[in-house]
């Protein structure tokens, strides 16, 4: 591990040697009159911990000099807060805790009520409860679930500690996820105990929508407790947070803009955040991001990579279980691609074990870059803008609510969503342009919001004997004639066309858990015949939603499906999309029974012939340094349909991680990249910067069949003599 020297001189000089493992640190600082404030950020440096207090803490002593040699953290911080009113706790998740012994009042003096809040995602032990942050921006924050698959998961755990002795009202902040199409009692049930002695009210099984449930009253002595959620059905409980108050009817705030300050002044979230500058920062961690990174580092950019989830790969990740799909190599811009087959998986399916989707390749893929700096599991929760640039982006920890601003002359957005530039004011579009807008014949007659879903994906194992899984019944009813035989779902098990895939993205992932469980318990308990059922149980179920669609940034060009069919040469050709025009839509047996809420999709493949994407799709029109690569760039809805697979993304990020490295050589922007930089673009892109040598082919599956020639030089009846293109 790192050496850290950091040595400040003062009238008042404390030496600290801390011992990590084989390694040191050492900081020096002043502590007379010194505020909590300044030494917190020092000994994060030195230790590598993360140090949080839950109020304003007083000044510490003035003391004589001290020196703590080859002492541990726990020693050094007890000699550091020595007569003081400080105590503190040391978290296994490399988090320190400081708290301020409360003043017992005196004389005529109202006492001020005692508080305290928990991120539940912060919990020290979190047992078998996931950390979900997908809906963070909707709901306020990530939070814990209980995702067992109808068995209860193992207790989630922390230690915390009360200001003063007292008797404090409980609240809970839970949602009761069925909600929406079930009246009754929900089956995210769970209870909390503090000190190991349970709370009498069942959580997350009321309401409508996400609240402070009431949990009742605990009486506690001041100092260290234990806080414990214990999850009762394995059915996606939900906790996001627990406040502690000794101020009966006094509730947090429920509104979403007063929360998040509240949040911060509980937690004592500093109000400017730690910043660090790069060239390049690229937001999202999936197929495109990891590319554009890459790309961007080995022609010299300093570059942080955020992603908001443990693992890389976004929908590739064994979080979601998407196989990769498209051709690579292909075209005049050969050089594109071949980095994939560096961390790209080799074996071919959807929904299948984790092991297939080989995260560790990703993470040593990244980590071998030397000019990237990873975020892993911090978010992208607002940008400062600069009239028509973005100066910076603030990053939050999913954990530990850390907040970072990062700032930089470029930017790439890879989130999916079109997140950076949607904060910046990008222009953008979501859902179907109408036919007469671009002339596409694939699209509808009148423009619509309709977008392709989200898939939940999911499969069941042999146990060997019978199994058992509870009665799941909430507002969706299953028969002999509507129910899905099947023992897995993959991409047709498809949520949300119908609904805006951000704002109601909750309620979209939800109703995926909901069918899977509703369908799998009348399988299990109902249906007539299920002998191939009685010994199978649900191995697993994405708890991670597969997004195809939502906002696509609108760059210098738009893609239609005009250029598609037609070969349309572009001076900016690019990457090449291969995949066929893709585009989801309800099943129509499945609509049949469930005409309100499909879940269930089909498609149609139309093939085309290679496609060179022209450049300008690949940054914004009007936010000057801000690229995009990924579902989120520049094209309709009907073109959308071909350039979506991640291949084909993984080479988006390719061309704008050159593209990058221009601007800095060249001091410009993207457009100016386009405008006086192209035919040194075109020599990178030939060439690329894959590895060529001790790198296997291993790429070879998920890819389409191309047409030999353009689609408008083909038959009506092209389908049936589609041959590969060489």
């Amino acid at each position: 591990m790192r050496q850290n020297k950091i040595i400040t001189r003062f009238s008042i000089l404390l030496g600290v040697l801390f011992f990590w493992g084989n390694s040191f640190a050492q900081i020096s600082l002043s502590i007379n009159q010194q505020t909590i404030k300044q030494i917190i950020p020092q000994i994060e440096k030195t230790s590598g911990y993360n140090v949080f207090y839950t109020d304003k803490l007083p000044n510490l002593d003035t003391r004589k000099d001290l020196l703590v040699s080859n002492a541990p953290l726990e020693a050094t911080l007890k000699e550091l807060f020595k007569g003081t009113k400080i105590t503190f706790e040391i978290k296994p998740n490399k988090q320190v805790l400081l708290f301020q012994q409360a003043n017992k009042p005196s004389g005529n003096r109202k006492q001020v009520p005692s508080k305290l809040l928990v991120e539940a995602e912060s919990f020290d032990r979190k047992g078998g409860w996931v950390v979900d942050q997908q809906f963070m921006d909707l709901m306020g924050s990530p939070y814990l679930m209980a995702h067992g698959m109808g068995v209860p998961v193992e207790d989630a755990s922390t230690t915390i500690s009360f200001p003063e002795d007292g008797t404090y009202y409980v609240f809970v902040r839970t949602y009761n996820w069925t909600s929406p199409w079930y009246d009754g009692k929900g089956p995210g049930k769970f209870t909390l105990a503090v000190d190991n002695k349970k709370l009498p009210v069942v959580l997350g099984d009321e309401g409508k929508q996400w609240m402070w449930q009431p949990a009742g009253t605990v009486s506690v002595k001041a100092g260290s407790s234990s806080l414990t959620l214990k999850d009762l059905t394995g059915f996606n409980g939900r906790c996001d947070a627990i406040y502690f108050t000794t101020e009966k009817g006094q509730l947090p705030p429920a509104q979403a803009t007063q929360l998040t300050d509240f949040r911060k002044k509980m937690l004592d979230i500093p109000a400017e955040p730690e910043q660090y500058s790069y060239d390049v920062i690229v937001t999202g961690g999936g197929i495109a991001g990891m590319c554009a990174a890459a790309t961007a580092s080995r022609l010299g950019c300093k570059v942080a990579l955020i992603n908001d989830r443990p693992v890389l790969g976004g929908n590739n990740s064994s979080e979601v279980r998407v196989h990769l799909g498209g051709n690579i190599g292909v075209g005049p811009n050969s050089g594109l691609g071949r980095m994939i087959r560096e961390f790209g998986h080799s074996k071919e399916g959807n929904a299948k074990p984790a092991a297939n989707y080989e995260d560790e390749k990703k993470e040593l893929f990244i980590a071998n870059e030397k000019n990237i700096t990873l975020y892993a599991n911090y978010r992208a929760i607002s940008v400062k803008p600069d009239g028509n640039r973005i100066e910076s982006v603030i990053i939050k920890h999913i954990e530990n609510g850390k907040e970072v601003e990062l700032k930089a002359p470029l930017f790439s957005d890879c989130t999916g969503d079109g997140t950076i530039g949607y904060l910046a004011g990008a222009d953008y579009n979501m859902g179907r342009e109408s036919r007469a807008e671009y002339g596409e014949e694939l699209a509808p007659i009148q423009p619509d919001k309709m977008t392709m879903g989200s898939s939940v994906q999911w499969y069941s194992a042999d146990k060997g004997k019978p199994t058992r899984f509870p009665i799941f019944s909430y507002g969706l009813q299953f028969n002999e004639k509507n129910c899905e035989k099947v023992t897995m779902g993959e991409w047709k098990w498809e949520t949300g066309m119908n609904f805006n895939q951000i704002d109601d993205f909750e309620r979209i992932r939800d109703y995926g858990l909901m069918v899977i469980y509703s369908n799998w318990s009348f399988l299990k308990n109902e249906l007539k015949d299920n002998k191939k059922y009685k010994n199978r149980a649900l191995d697993w179920v994405a708890y991670i939603a597969g997004k195809r669609e939502s906002r696509r940034l609108l760059g210098d060009y738009i893609l239609k499906q005009d250029d598609i069919d037609k070969n349309v040469y572009h001076e900016d050709a690019s990457f090449v999309t291969t995949w066929s025009i893709d585009l989801h839509f309800p099943d129509s047996l499945n609509a049949s029974h469930f005409p309100d809420a499909p879940f269930k999709a089909a498609t149609k493949h139309i093939h085309i012939y290679p496609y060179a994407v022209p450049y300008r799709c690949l940054y914004s029109r009007n936010i000057e340094n801000l690229f995009m690569a990924g579902r989120n760039i520049s094209v309709t809805h009907v073109a959308l349909g071909t350039v979506r697979v991640m291949r084909t993304t993984g080479m988006m990020g390719e061309v704008v991680g050159m593209a990058a490295s221009l601007c800095k050589k060249y001091n410009t922007t993207p457009r100016g990249v386009y405008q006086k930089h192209l035919p040194e673009l075109k020599a990178l892109m030939k060439e690329g910067v894959g590895k060529k040598e001790g790198i296997p082919d291993n790429q070879k599956f998920n890819e389409q069949k191309l047409l030999k020639k353009p689609r408008i030089f083909v038959s009506r009846s092209y389908e049936k003599s589609v041959i590969y293109w060489k």
